[in-house]
């Protein structure tokens, strides 16, 4: 299934926060200083709209992008998108784009075809496939549905996650 999978679905290598405080509320985005530097240092182009945060986290965790044929880059998708809630929960699912800790959470964060993308729009089994495969990978469980206890990050029982800034959003 993965093979199939990966063939829709690209991941960042790495779980790691970028900018601890943002949320997408804002139409355009200043990055911190910090963050302008390693977007330079890693020769990505800073993206300051709306969803920019989020692109450059999967970006910067080295996640690759495939091209469309229109020429546009593969729709950047939260897995947690406040949508499907884990079947027998009574809260709402987590909606990372109104969340400062999981809107630039690479984790949390894939490029998606678009078939895969209304895939994940659309049908709540794919979408909680997508969420189980970041939790196997990266162990990314921010709504506590395949572990016991979790971080303020979503984590359980793991090391640190890298943050790259903690600046107000």
């Amino acid at each position: 299934m993965n093979a199939a999978l990966d063939s829709f679905v690209q991941w960042p290598q790495r779980a790691e926060l970028l900018w601890a405080g943002c949320d997408r509320t804002a139409k355009y985005h200043n990055y911190p200083d910090v963050l302008k530097t390693l977007f330079r240092q890693q020769c990505v182009t800073c993206d300051a709209r709306s969803n920019g945060p989020a692109i450059m986290a999967y970006l910067v965790a080295g996640g690759q992008r495939p091209l469309r044929t229109s020429g546009r880059g593969w729709h950047i998708h939260h897995l947690y998108d406040g949508k499907f809630p884990y079947p027998g929960n009574t809260r709402s699912s987590l909606r990372a784009v109104m969340e400062p800790r999981h809107f630039t959470q690479s984790a949390g964060l894939v490029a998606v075809h678009p078939v895969a993308d209304a895939l994940a729009d659309e049908f709540g089994v794919f979408a909680w496939r997508l969420r189980a495969e970041a939790f196997v990978r990266f162990g990314y469980d921010p709504e506590g549905a395949f572990s016991d206890t979790q971080d303020e990050l979503g984590f359980p029982g793991r090391g640190p996650v890298k943050v790259w800034a903690r600046v107000a959003g």
